[in-house]
Protein backbone atom coordinates (compact mmCIF):
# COMPACT_ATOMS: atom_id res chain seq x y z
CA UNK A 1 0.00 0.00 0.00
CA UNK A 2 2.91 2.36 0.73
CA UNK A 3 4.37 1.71 -2.72
CA UNK A 4 1.32 3.13 -4.54
CA UNK A 5 1.90 6.83 -3.55
CA UNK A 6 5.60 6.46 -4.30
CA UNK A 7 4.82 4.99 -7.72
CA UNK A 8 2.31 7.77 -8.46
CA UNK A 9 4.85 10.43 -7.49
CA UNK A 10 7.51 8.84 -9.71
CA UNK A 11 5.16 8.69 -12.70
CA UNK A 12 4.06 12.31 -12.16
CA UNK A 13 7.64 13.57 -11.96
CA UNK A 14 8.61 11.60 -15.07
CA UNK A 15 5.73 13.08 -17.06
CA UNK A 16 6.61 16.61 -15.94
CA UNK A 17 10.29 16.19 -16.83
CA UNK A 18 9.53 14.79 -20.31
CA UNK A 19 6.94 17.52 -20.95
CA UNK A 20 9.34 20.29 -19.90
CA UNK A 21 12.20 18.92 -22.01
CA UNK A 22 10.07 18.54 -25.12
CA UNK A 23 8.64 22.07 -25.14
CA UNK A 24 11.86 24.05 -24.80
CA UNK A 25 13.76 25.39 -27.80
CA UNK A 26 17.31 24.27 -28.14
CA UNK A 27 20.15 26.79 -27.98
CA UNK A 28 20.82 26.31 -31.70
CA UNK A 29 17.18 27.04 -32.58
CA UNK A 30 17.17 30.21 -30.47
CA UNK A 31 20.43 31.41 -32.03
CA UNK A 32 19.13 30.74 -35.55
CA UNK A 33 15.92 32.65 -34.77
CA UNK A 34 17.95 35.57 -33.38
CA UNK A 35 20.09 35.70 -36.55
CA UNK A 36 17.00 35.46 -38.79
CA UNK A 37 15.27 38.28 -36.90
CA UNK A 38 18.39 40.49 -37.05
CA UNK A 39 18.74 39.93 -40.81
CA UNK A 40 15.03 40.56 -41.44
CA UNK A 41 15.14 43.82 -39.48
CA UNK A 42 18.29 45.05 -41.22
CA UNK A 43 17.11 44.25 -44.80
CA UNK A 44 14.03 45.08 -43.98
CA UNK A 45 11.78 42.16 -44.83
CA UNK A 46 9.40 40.99 -42.12
CA UNK A 47 5.74 40.72 -41.17
CA UNK A 48 4.40 41.92 -37.83
CA UNK A 49 1.25 39.99 -36.86
CA UNK A 50 -0.71 41.85 -34.19
CA UNK A 51 -2.33 39.83 -31.40
CA UNK A 52 -3.28 42.57 -28.91
CA UNK A 53 -4.19 46.26 -29.31
CA UNK A 54 -3.53 48.77 -26.52
CA UNK A 55 -5.53 51.94 -27.20
CA UNK A 56 -4.67 55.09 -25.23
CA UNK A 57 -6.97 55.28 -22.20
CA UNK A 58 -8.76 51.99 -22.88
CA UNK A 59 -8.29 48.34 -21.91
CA UNK A 60 -6.35 45.92 -24.10
CA UNK A 61 -8.19 44.17 -26.92
CA UNK A 62 -7.46 40.68 -28.26
CA UNK A 63 -7.25 40.71 -32.06
CA UNK A 64 -8.06 38.10 -34.69
CA UNK A 65 -5.01 36.74 -36.54
CA UNK A 66 -5.60 38.77 -39.72
CA UNK A 67 -4.11 42.13 -38.69
CA UNK A 68 -0.53 42.74 -39.80
CA UNK A 69 2.14 45.09 -41.11
CA UNK A 70 4.29 43.77 -43.96
CA UNK A 71 7.61 45.57 -44.39
CA UNK A 72 9.72 45.22 -47.53
CA UNK A 73 12.64 47.29 -48.84
CA UNK A 74 10.38 48.98 -51.42
CA UNK A 75 6.92 49.01 -49.77
CA UNK A 76 4.99 48.79 -46.51
CA UNK A 77 1.53 47.21 -46.41
CA UNK A 78 -0.56 47.99 -43.33
CA UNK A 79 -3.82 46.38 -42.20
CA UNK A 80 -4.51 47.30 -38.56
CA UNK A 81 -7.61 48.32 -36.60
CA UNK A 82 -7.87 51.58 -34.68
CA UNK A 83 -9.48 52.09 -31.29
CA UNK A 84 -9.42 55.50 -29.67
CA UNK A 85 -10.10 59.16 -30.33
CA UNK A 86 -9.74 60.48 -33.86
CA UNK A 87 -9.31 64.24 -34.21
CA UNK A 88 -10.36 64.14 -37.85
CA UNK A 89 -12.69 61.39 -39.03
CA UNK A 90 -12.40 59.89 -42.52
CA UNK A 91 -15.17 60.71 -45.00
CA UNK A 92 -15.61 57.03 -45.85
CA UNK A 93 -16.43 54.85 -42.80
CA UNK A 94 -14.66 51.90 -44.46
CA UNK A 95 -11.39 53.83 -44.11
CA UNK A 96 -11.34 53.48 -40.33
CA UNK A 97 -8.21 51.86 -38.97
CA UNK A 98 -4.99 51.69 -40.95
CA UNK A 99 -5.39 50.10 -44.39
CA UNK A 100 -2.89 51.24 -46.98
CA UNK A 101 0.22 50.40 -48.97
CA UNK A 102 3.08 52.90 -48.93
CA UNK A 103 6.00 53.15 -51.33
CA UNK A 104 7.29 56.50 -50.04
CA UNK A 105 8.62 55.92 -46.53
CA UNK A 106 11.75 56.29 -44.44
CA UNK A 107 13.13 53.29 -42.53
CA UNK A 108 15.57 53.71 -39.63
CA UNK A 109 16.96 51.06 -37.32
CA UNK A 110 19.04 51.26 -34.14
CA UNK A 111 20.12 48.94 -31.37
CA UNK A 112 17.80 48.79 -28.38
CA UNK A 113 18.79 49.34 -24.76
CA UNK A 114 19.33 45.61 -24.15
CA UNK A 115 21.16 42.91 -26.07
CA UNK A 116 18.94 41.26 -28.70
CA UNK A 117 16.64 44.27 -29.06
CA UNK A 118 16.19 46.63 -32.02
CA UNK A 119 14.13 49.76 -32.59
CA UNK A 120 12.85 50.15 -36.16
CA UNK A 121 11.04 53.38 -37.07
CA UNK A 122 9.05 53.76 -40.28
CA UNK A 123 7.84 57.24 -41.24
CA UNK A 124 5.11 57.13 -43.90
CA UNK A 125 5.32 60.05 -46.32
CA UNK A 126 2.68 59.33 -48.98
CA UNK A 127 -0.46 59.56 -46.85
CA UNK A 128 -2.45 62.77 -46.34
CA UNK A 129 -0.86 63.14 -42.87
CA UNK A 130 2.39 62.04 -41.21
CA UNK A 131 2.22 58.57 -39.63
CA UNK A 132 5.06 56.93 -37.69
CA UNK A 133 5.33 53.22 -36.91
CA UNK A 134 7.85 52.45 -34.18
CA UNK A 135 8.69 48.77 -33.70
CA UNK A 136 10.39 47.47 -30.55
CA UNK A 137 11.69 44.10 -31.78
CA UNK A 138 13.18 41.24 -29.73
CA UNK A 139 15.41 38.43 -30.98
CA UNK A 140 12.91 35.80 -29.81
CA UNK A 141 10.50 36.96 -32.53
CA UNK A 142 8.15 39.17 -30.54
CA UNK A 143 7.56 42.87 -31.08
CA UNK A 144 5.60 45.88 -29.89
CA UNK A 145 4.39 48.48 -32.36
CA UNK A 146 3.46 52.06 -31.45
CA UNK A 147 1.58 54.09 -34.07
CA UNK A 148 1.74 57.89 -33.87
CA UNK A 149 -0.67 59.71 -36.13
CA UNK A 150 -1.26 63.47 -36.35
CA UNK A 151 -5.04 62.95 -36.56
CA UNK A 152 -5.47 60.27 -33.87
CA UNK A 153 -4.43 59.32 -30.37
CA UNK A 154 -1.44 56.93 -30.25
CA UNK A 155 -2.15 53.21 -30.18
CA UNK A 156 0.16 50.25 -29.47
CA UNK A 157 0.06 46.66 -30.65
CA UNK A 158 1.74 43.52 -29.31
CA UNK A 159 2.51 40.66 -31.66
CA UNK A 160 4.89 38.29 -33.35
CA UNK A 161 7.48 38.83 -36.07
CA UNK A 162 7.53 36.48 -39.04
CA UNK A 163 10.73 36.50 -41.08
CA UNK A 164 11.18 35.47 -44.68
CA UNK A 165 7.52 35.91 -45.65
CA UNK A 166 6.10 37.04 -48.98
Amino acid sequence: MKRLPLLQLTVLLSVLIFYACGSAQSVAEREKLAVDVRNAVEIPEFTFSATFAYPTGYKSIYLSPYYDVKVFPDKVTVYLPYYGRAYRAPMNPAEGGYRFTSTNFEYQIEEGKKKGNWIAVITIRDQDRPITFSFDIWEKGTARLTVNDADRQPISFQGDLEVGTE
